[in-house]
């Protein structure tokens, strides 16, 4: 496994992560010279800024500061740099940070720059020491920025309630702004900055239990939640259900008149369904946001990364949240949420160890799939439902998922997958 996973650079914040952090910032100071850099809300996060900065200016970069802003804030700002880099460990847990380095497109640094990165890694001399003298400029008005961008394509939505929950990460800091701006009237929680998120960060339904509260309880029309770089976001409706990311996903691209979309292998077929053109990329926003360099009016997973490549190649939480608020100002969200295909769809995983992949590969073809895919592991397609089993890119086990028109066929389609898992660690002689 690399240095990167499916989105950044990202460990327990110690000294070892420190570290690493000086060393990608002297190697990203060589390469780009002018970069712009900011951070979440996270506790480590001024340690982190400290050897970040250490890093760039021994490399003689030129560096520009924005402060705590989302990652999608930063990845505007960066249309003016070289590259972007922001201190983050996007939705972990609190004790976790991490980098994410972006380009002026707002694209997460792709495959090839990241290997560069990692073999001048490899070849790079000793830490070296601090400079005694740490500065760079300010970049002030970044938020200003970002929310001037997004104003302009919305209309005003005067009296519309919405329930906000950031989390208390970087989003607190522009969307309670934005849509105050829009005319909303925002009901607040966790809208502090706190480096000790007061919930998971991971905008999830078991995450999400007091917004789906507050939403109900304050009669507001949606309830929308962040992680903690704003750089994902779903949403509650005006029951307080929570709004799976597979049908958010077709809301979006349906307020967007987007033709083609690109999104992940394990996406629901409902995509298809909704009459998109879609492409279908690795699992993790930053293989998404690499195929869209290829064109694409939309982008997403249903984890809640939603990319609008009109703006930037970054996944921008505070812009699909005026999305979703102005869906709401027109019409019942469980209205249009309850108008979106949604089939039966269980996920789960097991261990990799012991497995024979070539076995693998041969015993899940055996299943007879009508369609074959091996963009991220092997995505069979059948008449009625598709079965996904892939390694993950940062565990050591394999993920399985299937969907199917019926509930039976689903899970019959997931212990199929089970069971061919099972056959290739049997013939290793390994217990599974």
């Amino acid at each position: 496994m690399g240095l990167f996973g499916s989105s950044g650079i990202r460990a327990i914040a110690d000294g070892d992560l420190a570290s690493l952090v000086f060393r990608v910032g002297r190697v990203v100071g060589k390469l780009h010279g002018d970069v712009v850099i900011g951070r979440d809300t996270r506790a480590s996060g001024p340690t982190l800024r400290q050897a970040l900065l250490g890093g760039l200016l021994a490399a003689g970069a030129q560096v520009s500061d924005v402060g705590i802003v989302p990652t999608p804030t930063l990845a505007l700002v960066a249309h003016g740099f070289k590259a972007g880099i922001v201190i983050t460990a996007s939705h972990n847990p609190p004790e976790y940070n991490g980098l994410k380095l972006l380009n002026p497109d707002g694209s997460s640094f792709g495959s090839v720059q990241q290997r560069e990165i990692e073999e001048m890694l490899a070849a790079d001399g000793p830490e070296g020491a601090l400079s005694e003298t740490l500065a760079c400029d300010a970049y002030d008005g970044a938020v200003e920025q970002h929310i001037r961008r997004i104003v302009r394509d919305f209309p005003h939505m005067a009296g519309l309630k919405v329930a906000l929950d950031c989390g208390g990460g970087a989003g607190s800091v522009i969307t309670p702004r934005l849509l105050r701006e829009l005319g909303c009237e925002v009901v607040e929680l966790h809208c502090r900055p706190t480096g000790v998120f007061p919930r998971g960060s991971e905008p999830t339904e078991a995450n999400l239990a007091d917004l789906a509260h507050a939403t109900m309880a304050s009669g507001a029309a949606l309830g929308i939640a962040h992680d903690g770089d704003a750089d994902r976001m779903m949403a509650v409706d005006e029951r307080g259900r929570f709004i799976p990311g597979d049908r958010l996903l077709v809301l979006l691209a349906r307020y967007l008149r987007a033709s083609d979309v690109v999104t992940v292998v394990d996406a629901s077929m409902s995509v298809e369904e909704a009459g998109f053109r879609v492409r279908r990329t690795n699992v993790g926003d930053t293989w998404v946001s690499e195929e869209l360099q290829n064109g694409g009016d939309f982008g997403g997973e249903p984890s809640g990364a939603w990319i609008f490549p009109q703006v930037s190649l970054c996944p921008d939480g505070i812009y699909a949240a005026a999305i979703v608020a102005a869906l709401a100002s027109k019409n019942r969200l469980s209205v249009l949420v309850d108008g979106v295909p949604s089939y039966p769809l269980v996920r789960g995983s097991v261990g990799s160890r012991g497995l024979n992949m070539a076995l693998l590969e041969a015993a899940l073809l055996a299943l007879a799939p009508l369609t074959v895919s091996k963009t991220d592991g092997l995505r069979l397609g059948f008449a009625d439902g598709w079965l996904l089993v892939r390694p993950s890119g940062t565990e050591p086990k394999i993920r399985l998922t299937a969907e199917a028109l019926t509930p039976e066929r689903a899970r019959q389609l997931y212990e199929s997958g089970l069971k061919a898992l099972e056959q290739c660690r049997e013939q290793k002689g390994v217990a599974a």
